[in-house]
């Protein structure tokens, strides 16, 4: 029902725009997210069909993915285009998109990080110590699995699954997860289990805590946000983040690479925005390709 409309926006865009390979593939990759949308969410609706509340909606799922505005407003301006597309070629009378407000992009408090301050910051770390080991395995983590600040202090050693490539965590309501887990953050956290944490004393309630503190106890969100405003601090960075900043750059970066949406969703152990869960387990194998092709740390 939509291949057919994409295929003539392809066209459109390649013939009559002249559009370079990667602008192509930006614009058709939104069109893509609302699709993947619409079976997410069991709208079974032509193109023409499509309302504007329809993609008030999308466009709200998409800001809950956690998505920076400048993405979500990359992802309309693609959509507007299909429409304008559709306009044209007299296959809609109105277009929907008409009175869809886009996201507003000056916010004071950003919340994702490009990929090079992501680098900057996990660079910054003073990997002499014990701690700085630590600390770089945690935002590792953090980032290769858009894990919750709560979800990354409560980690288990028996819930990493090197061999597998994927780690289990226990999210809101007790929910369990299986997450991939890119190699770079897989080696340096088993690089801190093996040769730092081995040499801490753990308490009891922590033995099977990933990340301790020098007394053996587990670390605190404190300690996490601490050490965040740190680096930033010590790197130059005017941007307010917190630990959720790297949650979002998680989805925000696989997004932005053309990652699946339902992949992202899961990942993040969001619920379905819609009344009825339309799947319940992505194939895991699946999961781990998507991070594989575009996380920026997967290792490729």
């Amino acid at each position: 029902m939509w291949q057919a409309e994409i295929r003539g926006f392809k066209n459109y865009l390649r013939l009559e725009k002249s559009l370079s390979a990667n602008s192509l593939d930006a614009y058709l990759h939104d069109v893509e997210k609302l699709t993947q949308y619409l079976e997410i969410a069991g709208i079974k609706k032509a193109p023409a069909s499509i309302t504007a509340d329809d993609l008030h909606q999308f466009l709200r799922w998409v800001s809950e993915l956690g998505l920076a505005a400048a993405s979500q407003a990359r992802i309309l301006s693609g959509i507007r285009a299909f429409y304008k597309y559709q306009l044209m070629e007299d296959l809609i009378q109105e277009d929907p998109t008409e009175l869809l407000e886009g996201p507003k992009l000056g916010r004071k408090l950003p919340d994702t990080l490009d990929y090079k301050e992501i680098e900057m910051l996990l660079d910054a770390i003073d990997r002499s110590t014990p701690e700085g080991e630590r600390n770089r395995a945690m935002l590792e983590v953090l980032y290769g699995c858009g894990l919750r600040v709560s979800e990354l202090i409560t980690l288990q050693i028996s819930n990493i699954y090197p061999n597998e490539g994927f780690v289990r965590v226990t999210g809101k309501g007790d929910k369990e997860r299986l997450i991939p887990i890119g190699s770079s953050a897989l080696k340096q956290v088993l690089l801190y289990i093996q040769q730092v944490r081995v040499h801490i004393q753990p308490k009891p309630a922590a033995v099977d805590t990933v990340f301790l503190s020098k007394r053996g106890t587990g670390i605190t969100r404190v300690l996490v946000f601490t050490i965040i405003k740190n680096l930033a601090k010590k790197i130059g960075m005017k941007k307010s983040i917190s630990p959720h900043t790297f949650r979002h750059s998680f989805a925000t970066h696989l997004v932005e690479g053309g990652a699946d949406l339902r992949a992202v969703q899961q990942m993040l152990g969001h619920e379905s925005i819609t009344t009825t869960e339309i799947y319940t387990h992505m194939d895991r194998e699946f999961l781990k390709t998507v991070v594989n092709r575009f996380h920026p740390r997967s290792g490729r």
